[in-house]
This record gives C-alpha cells, structure tokens and sequence, in this order.
C-alpha cells in the first residue's frame, strides 16, 4: 500500500520528494496544492512537471477520496458520508460521516476522528455501534478537502463520530496541519475539540494545543453519570473538571461544558445546583442540548420550559449558559445520532 502525502508535514513533503529524486522545493509545492488550495488530483498541480508528478505517484498516494452519499437537511446543514480510511480498521464494512453546518456566513464542519466508537455512552448512536477503527490524519483531513464547501469553511469541531483523544496521534496531527503556516493556516480560535474526559491524553492535549475544549458532562452526579457513560468509572468527571482548573481559559482559549438534556433524568434544580457547586470560579460556558430520540433508548429530551428555566438557573448564578441550535436531525445528523450506516438511503 502507498504512503498518503495527505497528513504528512513540510519536512515530511520535502523528503518524500528527495526520496523520489525530486528536489525539496517539489515538497513545498506540495504542501501548497494539498493544505492551500485544497486540490484533490495530481492534474490540478499545473506548476509541476509530469515528470515529478508521475514519479510521486509512482510512491505516493495524496490520500484524498470523495464522498460515497451526501445528505441535504431542511435546515441546510449537509452529511457526507465517507469510506472508512484506517490504518486499524477491523475489516468490516464502514463508513464515517462529516457534518456541515451553515450559519449566516460561518461554515462548520463537525469531523469524525474513528469509525464508531469505544466510550458506549448509552444515547449516543455512535457509541451504541462499537469501534471500527481509528482514521488516520488522511482520513481526518480529507473530510476537510473533499466537500463541496472546502474552500468555504470557517470553523471546525471535532465533534463527529468518535472520541477524539482517543486517536490523539491522528488528531493532534490533523491539527498541526489545520494550523501550519505552510498548512491550511488556521488561527487554532477556529477549532474546537470535544471529548467525553480521558485525563491522560487531555492533560497532553492542553500543554499542546491551543485549541478550544468542549468536555462531554451530561450529569454532575457521579453515580447517575456513570448509568449513561461507562468512561465516569475510568475517568471521573470531578477529577476531569480538577485539571482543566489547572489551565487559564481566560485568555483567547475557551473551555464549554456540553450538557444533554434527558427529561426527568438530569433536568430538575438538584442537578442545576450541583452544576454551579462543580463549575463555579471556572472561565467557561454550558451548553444544553436536546436529546434527539434514538431506538431502543428509554429517554426524551426536557421540555422547552424546563431547558430554559434550567439555563436561567445557571445564568443566574454566574455561570454562562446557553440552548444550542439544534441542526440536522431530519438527516439523522444531530448531536449524537452519526451512525455511518446509511449508504442506501443517499
């Protein structure tokens, strides 16, 4: 199988060139066609000679691959459907699934980090799958490339199918090439990370990376966490919250707390309090979310009433909280309900 170019940095380039006789300045133009202007074939690098091109090739994949089913929702936000690009993948079948998200003149995209997942949160359609396989930073950055609005996109979160840190070395990659000057040169305010809690690749994130931090809590209550996410036992969300008081989100950096919202579950002032006890003095944000209704799963989402008295609770008491948008759902790509499992219906 052929090395992707896709993922590889500056050096990386300019020494896959030297390896093919080339000089290391083809790797620069490389580096150019694939993070800035976003090319997808070797005929669109109309700088260099078919000479270099053809023995690149001849070592060489790009790493780039187009969408095998798109999906258009009312709202206009927009699922890509991908084939599985894994250096791990178990064999099986699978695909992964990008999401678009429009708004006024931003353009997000929600990217996938695996081929399912191994955390088991109990609402999550992704989790509910079991783990296909880790993408690698091909994988990662082609869903940046290969969509109609790649030249568009002005935020990312890494909020897709997958727990992010747990395949840091292909995110934190994917990352440095999304933030390179010879890369895609994204301010890291653009990129937003997600993840359910996993301390000690988190504690690396942050000395790391500058990028914003979303953290999965859901309940502030050790034992009714645990019911819906295995990880609480590994990784407790009190211990979670203690290091990232360690780091100062004052600055340009921001840390939110992402809160789904289960009717009769984790909705009443009891929850609220223990949420301010648990955030209170901490630079951040909470935002709730709807429960999107998924098979087999005993919860509904709260009431709009019951969403917003829950958020003026916390507003009230100084911390920041917000309702997020729900987007997608009737294409099945709303928080938590990314499966890669619908090639037939695109």
């Amino acid at each position: 199988m052929k090395e992707k170019l896709l993922g590889m940095t500056l050096e990386e380039l300019r020494g896959a060139a030297v390896s093919c006789g080339l000089k290391p300045f083809v790797g620069t133009q490389l580096a150019d066609w694939l993070y800035s202007k976003k090319v997808r074939g070797w005929d669109a690098m109309t700088n260099m000679s078919k000479a270099s091109k053809t023995a690149l090739s001849e070592r060489y994949d790009l790493g780039t691959e187009a969408p095998c089913g798109t999906a258009v929702s009312s709202d206009g936000t927009k699922k890509y459907l991908f084939p599985v690009s894994s250096q791990e993948n178990t064999g099986e079948q699978s695909a992964i699934e990008a999401v678009m998200i429009p708004d006024d003149d931003r353009r997000t995209l929600c990217v996938s980090s695996q081929a399912g997942c191994k955390m088991g949160c109990r609402f999550c359609m992704t989790g509910r799958q079991g783990f296909h396989g880790n993408l690698d930073a091909a994988g990662i950055l082609n869903q940046f490339i290969s969509i109609e609005e790649s030249r568009n996109l002005t935020n990312a979160v890494f909020m897709g199918m997958g727990e992010p840190l747990d395949n840091y070395g292909a995110v934190s990659r994917a990352i440095d090439v999304l933030t390179a000057p010879w890369g895609f040169a994204w301010s890291p305010k653009r990129i937003t990370l997600s993840t359910i809690g996993v301390i000690p690749v988190l504690r690396r994130y942050l000395d790391t990376q500058k990028c914003h931090l979303a953290v999965s809590l859901h309940n502030p209550f050790p034992e009714e966490r645990l019911e819906m996410m295995p990880v609480q036992k590994a990784y407790p969300v009190e211990d979670v919250v203690s290091l990232i008081r360690q780091y100062d989100f004052s600055g340009q950096r921001r840390v939110s707390f992402e809160y789904t919202m289960f009717a009769g579950f984790n909705d009443d002032k009891r929850h609220a309090d223990a949420l301010i006890r648990m955030l209170r003095g901490l630079e951040c944000r909470v935002n709730l979310i709807r429960f999107h209704k998924i098979p087999d799963f005993p919860y509904v989402s709260s009431s709009e009433r019951r969403m917003e008295e829950f958020r003026d609770r916390l507003n009230n008491n100084g911390i920041i909280c917000t309702i997020r948008s729900s987007r997608g759902e009737d294409i099945l790509a709303a928080c938590g309900m990314l499966a890669g499992q619908h090639l037939q219906h695109h």
